[in-house]
């Protein structure tokens, strides 16, 4: 029934499933809170936004403004203090010389996860080609733990804190693929890693190739030492050779002939890979993917990257992450899922705590816009985005020039855009070869194969990107402005070329130019939103984060930037002097 006040139109709000679910947020991250209250007659109205502890404590009480006269449309916010749930309710009262009116809102839910949920650097490798050995018969021999270790402490030189490992189970042998997804493999050949399960073992065993399980917990140790966190695949499919096919056959599909079908993405064929089937034994299936959870969780993991979670239902996933979180809060879903915008986004309501996302694919300066946009705002209260600027399924038709001013730029918006980002081995050596011309796939793809990569000799010989890497997760980690999502402002510029835009976080400002072409100076009045900026006056003092230099902006700020000079030059990251 409405209230003598009518308050509406909340947000943020997650409605899903019938009921409202838990609005995303971190510790000390400010959730903007609006909603429309009316009263009968001229009266007018004050409002308020009120956060609550999960036993209904109130924490704070913030005065709501109306947006602009006679909207009824009114905003606060709430700063949140420390992990766990919390909800927060809209009041609003009238007071007239005869009367006091008092209305409130419904309560809605809001869950503060650990910092990583929103705000981490992602590195990808895969651990059999880290220190792997090209021998003189052509054949290689595989990294394992114990070398792949060794490289640790670059990846964590470089600004990383999140190292995300591709499957390290065993490896199925039955229509194992070859190099470059050949149907016809060599004995030699290792195998795709996502093909789980052998006679070595599932889901829950290492892949001797690797090293054992003490191996892998030394690998978890080393990475904590070097302040780099462990996510793990989490691949709910098998190899036919899984262990699973022969004691539980009602978790896989059948064909009418009887047969084990296998993973089909058209065009795509994955003759090596069973998809499971979630019907005939829900709850075995569930508990047993709890037990592995649990195995892995046991031995320092505490973050999973999910693979093509949109292919598996949205509520087992929903079931499966609650009984996790109830358990270990501090545990940390990554979705896997480029798939239909809708698919995403209900698989963060259901729980994911983040998602790869479309910007990989993201890159005129509209798309940009729009794309940060719809993540920063519409859809901020469900949907953490993680922005990857390559994957080993995904090597993006912009880079295959392999112009090293097109990694800076993306790098910059990548890591700049979004609290989250992640980067794939190599690509900061600039691997850019495709397999075929109108395709995003890697030629020699390492998922088909050990890569064998000159990390040293592409540094001595300035071939590398990391130096620039470097400097960017640093200026992330010095900047809490970039470590939030929901204060992303885009500011006009008179060029198609260049994109600008700020974020702040209380007396943290920091404004973004990027020349989004790779291949020629660009040159354009950037427009400075300065309301939007919260900065008064006709000049600022800015301090450019990549080369040091300092400069005197005003509103309307010419700026050119040229990509064929020092990589640098293709974006200024400027703090503002407050």
């Amino acid at each position: 029934m409405i209230s003598r006040i009518a308050i509406s139109d909340i947000s943020p709000a997650v409605f899903f499933g019938g009921e409202f679910l838990a609005v995303k947020a971190i510790p000390g991250e400010r959730v903007t809170v609006s909603a429309t209250a009316i009263i009968e007659g001229h009266e007018k109205l004050t409002a308020q936004v009120v956060l609550h502890s999960s036993n209904g404590k109130v924490i704070s009480r913030s005065a709501m403004t109306e947006i602009w006269p006679g909207s009824n449309r009114y905003e606060g916010e709430v700063l949140i203090p420390a992990e766990g749930d919390f909800f927060f309710i809209v009041e609003a009262d009238s007071t007239s010389a005869y009367r006091t009116v008092l209305g409130s809102s419904e309560k809605y839910p809001i869950r503060a996860d650990r910092e990583r949920a929103l705000v981490g650097s992602w590195y990808e490798f895969f651990p059999r080609s880290e220190g792997a050995i090209k021998n003189s018969d052509g054949t290689i021999t595989s990294g394992t733990f114990k070398t792949a270790a060794k490289r640790i402490p670059a990846v964590a030189a470089m600004g990383f804190n999140v190292l995300y490992l591709p499957p390290i189970h065993p490896i199925g042998i039955s229509h194992r693929k070859g190099a470059n997804n050949t149907l016809t493999p060599k004995d030699t050949d290792p195998g795709v890693p996502w093909a789980i399960g052998s006679a070595d073992g599932g889901h829950d065993a290492i892949n001797p190739e690797l090293g054992t399980m003490l191996d892998f917990e030394e690998f978890v140790a080393i990475a904590k030492k070097n302040g780099v966190e462990i996510a793990l695949d989490l691949a709910l499919q098998t190899s036919p050779d899984h262990p699973w096919v022969k004691s539980n056959p009602q978790w896989f599909n059948k064909r009418s002939d009887g047969t084990i079908a296998y993973a089909e993405n058209p065009p795509k064929k994955y003759q090596d890979i069973y998809p499971l089937n979630f019907d005939d034994d829900y709850e075995g299936l569930r508990d047993e993917v709890l037990r592995i959870i649990r195995l892995w969780v046991s031995k320092g993991v505490e973050i999973f990257r999910v693979d093509n979670p949109h292919t598996k239902p949205v509520h087992f996933w929903q079931d499966l992450i609650a009984i996790v979180r109830d358990e270990n809060p501090r545990v940390v879903f990554l979705a896997e899922a480029f798939t239909a915008p809708a698919m995403m986004h209900a698989l963060g309501k259901a729980g994911f705590h983040q998602s790869y996302t479309y910007f990989t694919w993201r890159t005129s300066k509209s798309e940009l816009i729009e794309y940060g946009r719809e993540v920063a705002t519409h859809t901020s209260a469900y949907f953490r985005p993680n922005f990857w600027v390559n994957t080993p399924d995904i090597n993006p038709f912009h880079l295959h020039s392999g112009n090293p001013a097109i990694f800076a730029l993306r790098a910059v918006l990548a890591s700049t855009l979004s609290p989250s980002w992640g980067m794939y081995a190599g690509y900061e050596i600039y691997e850019h070869l495709a397999f075929k011309v109108d395709g995003e796939e890697y030629v020699d793809s390492e998922k088909y194969e050990i890569k064998v990569r000159d990390w040293d000799g592409a540094a001595k010989k300035g071939l590398t990107l990391a130096p620039f890497i470097t400097q960017l997760n640093a200026i992330r980690t010095a900047n809490p402005a970039l470590q939030r999502l929901r204060n992303l402002v885009f500011h006009t510029t008179d060029s198609e070329a260049i994109i600008a835009y700020s974020k702040r976080e209380g007396e943290n400002l920091i404004l973004v130019v990027v020349n989004l072409d790779p291949n020629f100076a660009q040159g354009t009045i950037v427009h400075w939103d300065t309301k939007a900026l919260g900065i008064n006056g006709t000049t600022f003092e800015v301090k450019d984060l990549l080369d040091g230099a300092t400069f005197n902006w005003s509103p309307d700020t010419y700026v050119s930037l040229d990509p064929t000079r020092p990589i640098g030059k293709v974006a200024h990251i400027c703090q503002v002097k407050l």
